[in-house]
């Protein structure tokens, strides 16, 4: 681990290259224990990140998954938009086990605030679409960000003023345009119980406070949340997020420039998954891609709904890593293979290609020349192909289940 932590620089961000899920809280929560500082850019509550510490699980939606970590500053940017409900449940969750977040916890006055009725603004526009609808996670993502762009939003920095002026005022329009009744009572709680929780824990400038940290010489990891093909610039729209979910973005979350950035490390898994609609090439939809679901566990672990499942694509890494400049990948859930006998992976222009399985359990292990000679061929096939070397091998959901090279 040692002279991986020398290759990563004061700055690090971790940015899924596929369709999310990949595993990014898990390698922040390991490489989270030697930074100063941990970060979050963008996105919502839409974004689960599972850790598994001693078999049990830990689920952050907008908590960075590094926050386990006692007495480092976590940071939330201001490209998110956060469902305070949530915030105050993951703080509780916390707080349940004993660790203290409120007292280093600082959140940008300039990230959004998403609302119930956000919530449901989304449900009502996946309705309306129809057969055309996009598979969205009804969670309120897309229509508090169309409230940003819209200047219409209400930020973190107004947790302390009057509200209900405005609420009342949205509640009215709301139910003439869409019929949809906001519970403005329900609503105006729900920023009192923030408030009293996270009120001091508000600053108006994140780009300051990361800036303070980095004149004095502290290191920051950044957590990115879904990714690179769930860009909303460069991922397969529409089927996208309604955020940046690259480093580029993640930079532009926290008010840092883009030569603050001295690595990023790309999670892949070894195979593939996503959500909702959209293109997938390497798609199974039969028994094979039930197999792998089954295997990888691949239900969201923020909506539980099961995730399409596939190959890998050369093409697609190629891609993810043109665009943010991966200096290292983290290939992940590679033990979810074990039982492969041949694995295809859609090799670069397109071309499908078939490599050895090794049909032996690679769970736990944490060395690579102890990984089966095909396991070790396949991740050596893979970085040749994807011009990036993978660092990072996920051999299990355990935080110590993990080989560093």
């Amino acid at each position: 681990m040692h002279s991986l932590l020398q290759d990563l620089g004061q700055v690090t961000a971790v940015i899924g290259a596929q369709w999310g899920d990949e595993g990014k809280g898990k390698v922040t929560d390991i490489l989270g224990e030697d930074f100063d500082v941990i970060a979050r850019a963008n996105g919502g509550a839409n974004a689960g990140h599972t850790i598994v510490i001693e078999g049990k699980k830990h689920v952050f939606r907008l908590l960075p998954s590094a926050c386990l970590h006692p007495k480092k500053p976590v940071i939330l940017g201001s490209g998110m938009v956060i469902h305070l409900p949530t915030l105050l449940e993951e703080i509780q969750m916390l707080e349940d086990a004993n660790i203290e977040i409120v007292d280093r916890l600082c959140i940008s006055g300039s990230a959004h605030i998403l609302f119930e009725f956000h919530k449901d603004i989304d449900a009502w526009q996946e309705e309306q679409k129809g057969s055309n609808s996009i598979g969205t996670t009804k969670r309120g993502i897309g229509p508090a960000y169309m409230d940003k762009v819209a200047r219409v939003g209400i930020r973190m920095e107004s947790l302390s003023s009057d509200l209900r002026p405005m609420l009342e005022t949205r509640a009215k329009n709301l139910q003439k345009e869409t019929g949809i009744v906001i519970d403005t009572e329900k609503e105006l709680e729900q920023v009192d119980d923030a408030k009293k929780k996270i009120g001091d824990c508000i600053t108006p400038s994140i780009g300051k406070v990361l800036h303070s940290f980095l004149m004095k010489k502290q290191s920051i990891i950044i957590e990115g949340a879904q990714a690179t093909l769930l860009d909303i610039d460069h991922g397969t729209y529409p089927y996208v997020t309604s955020s940046s979910t690259t480093a580029s973005g993640a930079l532009q979350g926290l008010g840092l420039p883009p030569s603050a950035l001295k690595s990023c490390i790309g999670v892949a898994k070894a195979y593939c998954t996503r959500v909702g609609a959209g293109e997938f090439l390497t798609e199974e939809t039969g028994e094979v891609g039930e197999r792998l679901r089954t295997r990888g566990g691949e239900f969201g672990s923020v909506t539980g709904r099961p995730r399409r499942c596939g190959w890998l694509s050369i093409d697609d890494l190629h891609y993810s890593t043109m665009i943010n400049g991966f200096s290292m990948l983290n290939l992940t859930k590679l033990d979810v293979l074990d039982t492969e006998e041949e694995i295809p992976v859609l090799a670069e222009g397109g071309e499908w290609k078939k490599l050895a399985g090794w049909k032996t359990s690679t769970v736990g292990i944490t060395e690579f020349t102890k990984l089966p000679r095909e396991a070790q061929a396949y991740v050596e096939w893979i970085e040749k192909a994807a011009g990036v070397p993978v660092r990072l091998i996920g051999t299990g959901p355990g935080r110590e289940q993990m080989i560093v090279r």
